[in-house]
């Protein structure tokens, strides 16, 4: 933080990405809590075709896992969620939509409160989502699968090294 620098509030952005078309569901809130994750799952089922399977791809929040979130989804079996690898958020795509609208919308922007830094996320993804685009991975699987077999043997050896 600089000496200029001052933060005039946060917010919390869940968005889905369909990964077929590259379209985004959105939803800011004030906060992380299993509340707001389950009004965001209530969004994603009202906004989806009922007959289509839904599959979610989450980080390990605990959030995702509360008894009520737990019941919901028993309550809601087209949407499945599945948990990515701790450090490995990168295998999420929508991580890579949050880099965009960073890089593209928030960074370097000024934001006098909250609905301003509301108002240029949903911008920001309205524009998005009238020519979507799905995001392509452009690297061989073989090939990340090797860097992170790679990474994982270098981890490995460096937490050994510290047990001895």
């Amino acid at each position: 933080m600089t000496h200029d620098y001052k933060r005039n509030g946060t917010t919390t952005l869940f968005a889905a990405l369909n990964v077929l078309d590259g379209s985004v569901i959105s939803q800011c809130q004030s906060r992380h809590r299993h509340t707001e994750w389950l009004k965001f799952l209530k969004q994603i089922d009202r906004e989806t075709p009922k007959d289509k399977d839904l599959h979610l791809i989450c980080d390990n929040y605990a959030t995702h896992k509360h008894p009520a979130v737990l019941k919901w989804m028993a309550r809601h079996p087209r949407i499945q969620l599945h948990f990515t690898p701790t450090s490995a958020s990168w295998l999420n795509m929508v991580e890579r939509f949050f880099r965009d609208i960073s890089e593209n919308q928030l960074r370097r922007g000024v934001f006098a409160n909250v609905p301003d830094l509301i108002a240029a996320i949903d911008s920001y993804i309205a524009k998005h989502n009238q020519k979507p685009k799905p995001f392509i991975w452009t690297a061989k699987a073989n090939d990340i699968l090797q860097k992170v077999m790679r990474a994982n043997r270098q981890l490995s050896a460096k937490q050994n090294a510290t047990l001895h």
